[in-house]
């Protein structure tokens, strides 16, 4: 891979070279690669298919995942949220102990491996709010819940310039990653200014079905808005809403 100096920019194939935008910039890369065939038969790459097959499982099941919360995803995710949580999901894939090398699965790993993901680099959840909050899933009533003690707004959050108010968000995402199907429950605060004035405790709870063995996944995050002559506005189109997975209790395996 190769990095297009320049004024003109070249997107296309000239011979064996391919030219293309990403978002590191102007790109280009000479076709090469192996014999489709040959990586499907030829014994010399079984580990590349068994490593393939696994990748393949870890991005299907990351997909599904984020899915499972796109409502809170459209306000809250950055570019590369979907390659940042594939690699992630390798991590649980090759955490089953229970099947082989090449079959290894995300619903049979340490899903809990993906504790503290944060869904948008621009504004992570860490680097955004400076206060305490507690969270837990109740598997029990299929409660997942996430208390914000007392703060004060403007000392606790970092706001982004222009945010005038901001919006606490939850979401409980219950996950059968062998059906592919899944539930979500969601809450959110009130809007609240962000100034000097004290604010009493918060609680979130959002709630999911309490029958079935899946893992449930809770994720906690803020939005910013802005408020002009009365009306609430999305902040810069979500750029700097924060939104982390803040707790997954899979017990029931």
């Amino acid at each position: 891979m190769a990095r297009q100096k320049g004024i003109i920019k070249l997107k296309g194939k000239i011979g064996d070279l391919s030219f293309y935008k990403t978002k590191d910039g102007y790109l280009a890369r000479e076709k090469g690669g192996i014999d489709k065939e040959r990586m499907k038969n030829d014994p010399a790459f079984q580990r590349t298919r068994e490593n393939s097959s696994e990748f393949g499982r870890a991005g299907k099941a990351g997909r599904l995942l984020r899915t499972s919360v796109r409502p809170l995803l459209l306000k809250a995710a950055d570019g590369r949220v979907a390659s940042r949580m594939t690699r992630e999901m390798v991590k649980v894939v090759k955490s089953d102990s229970d099947n082989e090398r090449g079959e290894r699965t995300a619903a049979n790993g340490d899903i809990e491996l993906l504790k503290g993901f944060e869904f948008n680099q621009s504004g992570k959840l860490n680097a955004t709010m400076y206060a305490p909050f507690v969270a837990n899933i109740d598997r029990a009533t299929g409660e997942a819940t996430v208390n914000i003690p007392e703060f004060i707004p403007q000392n606790t959050f970092a706001a982004p310039a222009g945010a005038s108010h901001m919006r606490l968000v939850s979401a409980a995402s219950k996950v059968d990653f062998l059906e592919e199907t899944f539930s979500l429950g969601t809450n959110e605060s009130s809007e609240i200014a962000i100034g000097p004035q004290t604010e009493t405790a918060i609680t979130l709870t959002a709630t999911v079905p309490t029958a079935g063995d899946q893992p449930i996944f809770l994720l906690f995050g803020v939005e910013f808005l802005q408020e002009v002559n009365g009306t609430m506005y999305p902040l810069k189109n979500g750029a700097f809403n924060a939104l982390a997975l803040v707790e997954i209790d899979n017990s029931a395996k």
